[in-house]
């Protein structure tokens, strides 16, 4: 991870597209805040925040001053800055640690276990997301209709069914009415806090910072406990770093001052001052600021927001998850690309089922938004938190930046987050419990994968030997091993082993093909590797006829497509080094039984989940685009 520059995506649209873009998938999650957040608020511990004059002011100013801190200040001017050659996000922190020089390794091995852990609870948050906005945003339906609260839940349910089903098709063509649909959303939303404000202005008093301090120094206790509330206003703020690689800072950062941060500052107020003039308000703030004729068509316009912040959360599972398992944190996962232009845009079958059952399993359980927010927020600051402390790092040990700028960093950004993340704490009996679990799961799977494919790794290597010695051994076999014509292609973890598909061949069948090539991949810690640095040929030997290694170099955002970059190479090297057509040749994959014995090093039930895990892993031929046709696999055995 570079210091500080102007790196950032390679996009050939203008800065307006993006930015409008950017309005369509990053602020989904946080722009539609508005719609539970206060409401959350005065519901907390029963009610403990009053709609009082002080109450009102010490929680819109608390609004205010941790919007700006948190998003403005400390994701939008100094996190961002943090890009791993312009992608963003906790899983490139992660990847900057794991490249880190550091001279305490037990310190790498914690620093990484956090950031997993942080990746963790994202599936968490990606839970509960579109379970409380979409609940949200229908429950409108009992300001319009207050009879008709029976159906909330089922038209939630559906809405939410049609929303994970159309996954599949990728959201190529759904995304270019999201950002025009997000600026009428945040135009609603500045023009509905306006007309208030407008009548009633005493409420932008709250823009004051003292009004937060005064309600922390007069209810102390009350003040702490509605930090839990507060932090909804800030979810999402995640994504504006982890979409940084699909639109750039500059975009993102204009489309938040400009635009999204003033009209979310607005729409507060303006809830805040109906709250002081109409107590009983607070059972729906958002709605009953709208004018009454409006109701209904904000109902539906809330319902498109809420679907498309959901959609921008659920995209990035897959993004998160693809970005793991290039990085070796979970086994190789069916992931289906749905377009032919945008590389980032991939669908997870896994990943979007299991999370379509959470989140019906959470509107279920709970049955309204302001049920399901004491559970959220847990997740989202433990994320905040792990987010300040790998950026510190990074600005010390990469960047090499002074102590006094770490110390200020801890204080002002750690702090805040610990703050948070004490005042969620008590949530976890109310349904707190649900994403931390959640999290622990997953922590749990990425870690034991990571773990178990070292082991594993180790005992492949000692099984399959060098290769260079079995070369020269096969230069010297007597009698020499049938040839046959044509290419044979191994795919083989490492440069340095044989491929224990190669050994089958020689010690079983007694035949190998004339030209033997041996494909190692390699996924570096960078978003993408550029086209010509992508092969490197290696010979093996002068005298070695018949026998060449290639490997592959591809980053952790690209599409691992081997064939299509052999192609690549065989047409830029204009034959010299890649002489045989891909699609042409023989591919041999190494079918490997991995058996977990009493050895020491893992525990055992660790190795038992690793050997599911594995069982369950896409086929190498169609994760790597491999002609299935061609494809021919030999068995193996690996105990560890």
């Amino acid at each position: 991870m570079p210091a500080p520059s102007a790196a950032a995506p390679r996009h050939h649209a203008g800065m307006a597209a993006l930015t409008l873009g950017a309005l369509g998938v990053v602020f989904g999650d946080i722009g539609t805040s508005p719609l539970y957040a206060l409401q959350a608020v005065f519901a907390a511990d029963d009610g403990a925040v009053k709609p009082t004059e002080g109450d009102v002011y010490g929680i819109i100013s608390l609004i205010v001053w941790s919007v700006t801190l948190i998003v403005s200040v400390k994701f939008v001017t100094f996190i961002m800055r943090a890009d791993n050659h312009g992608e963003g996000g906790i899983m490139a922190l992660v990847a900057a640690i794991r490249r880190a020089k550091l001279d305490r390794p037990w310190v790498k091995v914690a620093l990484v276990a956090a950031g997993l852990f942080g990746v963790a609870l994202f599936y968490g948050d990606g839970m509960i997301t579109p379970a409380i906005s979409v609940l949200s945003a229908v429950e409108g339906i009992e300001v319009v209709a207050p009879g008709a609260e029976s159906y909330v839940l089922p038209f939630t349910i559906a809405v939410l069914t049609g929303l994970f089903a159309i996954q599949r098709f990728g959201t190529e063509v759904i995304g270019r009415i999201f950002g025009p649909v997000m600026v009428l959303w945040f135009l609603v939303l500045a023009v509905a806090g306006i007309g208030r404000l407008v009548h009633h202005p005493d409420i932008l008093r709250a823009l004051s910072p003292h009004y937060a301090v005064e309600f922390f120094v007069d209810h102390p206790g009350i003040a702490f406990i509605s930090l839990g509330s507060v932090v909804l206003t800030v979810t999402g703020a995640e994504a504006l770093y982890a979409d940084m690689g699909h639109f750039g800072r500059k975009p993102i950062s204009r489309a938040w001052f400009f635009v999204v941060f003033p009209a979310l500052m607005l729409n507060y107020m303006g809830q805040g001052s109906l709250i002081l003039d109409t107590p009983s308000a607070i059972s729906s703030p958002f709605y009953l600021l709208m004018p009454e004729w409006s109701r209904v068509p904000m109902v539906v316009l809330a319902t498109l927001a809420t679907l498309i912040a959901s959609q921008a959360v659920i995209s990035g599972a897959f993004s998160v998850t693809r970005q793991a398992v290039q990085l070796g944190f979970l086994p190789r996962l069916s992931i289906r690309h749905t377009s032919e232009d945008e590389i980032g845009q991939v669908y997870v079958p896994a990943v979007n089922w299991g999370l379509f059952v959470a989140v019906l399993a959470l509107v279920i359980g709970f049955g309204s938004s302001a049920k399901l927010a004491t559970a959220y927020g847990i997740a989202v600051t433990g994320t905040l938190l792990i987010d300040s402390v790998l950026f510190l790092v990074v600005v010390r040990v990469l960047w090499r930046k002074p102590l006094w700028m770490v110390v200020a960093g801890v204080l002002g950004f750690v702090t805040v987050d610990l703050l948070f993340l004490a005042a969620n704490a008590t949530k976890i009996l109310h349904g707190g419990w649900f994403p931390l679990l959640v999290g622990a799961i997953v922590f749990v799977l990425l870690s034991t994968w990571d773990r178990g494919r070292v082991e594993v790794s180790a005992a492949r290597v000692e099984a399959e030997g060098p290769l260079q010695e079995f070369v020269d051994r096969m230069q010297v076999m007597v009698p020499p091993v049938k040839r046959l014509p044509g290419v044979g292609i191994y795919l083989n973890p490492t440069r340095d082993t044989t491929p224990l598909a190669l050994r089958v061949a020689v010690d079983r069948i007694h035949a190998i093909h004339e030209e033997v090539v041996i494909v190692t991949i390699d996924t570096t810690t960078t978003p993408h590797v550029p086209e010509s640095e992508r092969i490197v040929f290696d010979h093996l030997g002068y005298d070695h006829d018949g026998y060449s290694h290639v490997t592959l170099r591809f980053g952790y955002m690209d599409r691992p497509d081997v064939p299509q970059a052999l192609a690549l190479a065989r047409r830029t090297a204009g034959g010299l080094e890649v002489d045989f057509n891909p699609y042409h040749a023989t591919w041999f994959l190494s079918q490997i039984t991995i058996v977990p014995d009493r050895s020491p090093g893992m525990a055992r039930w660790r190795k038992a989940l690793f050997v599911g895990m594995a069982r369950n892993a896409a086929s190498p031929a169609d994760y790597f685009r491999l002609p299935g046709e061609r494809v021919v696999t030999m068995g193996s055995r690996i105990v560890f």
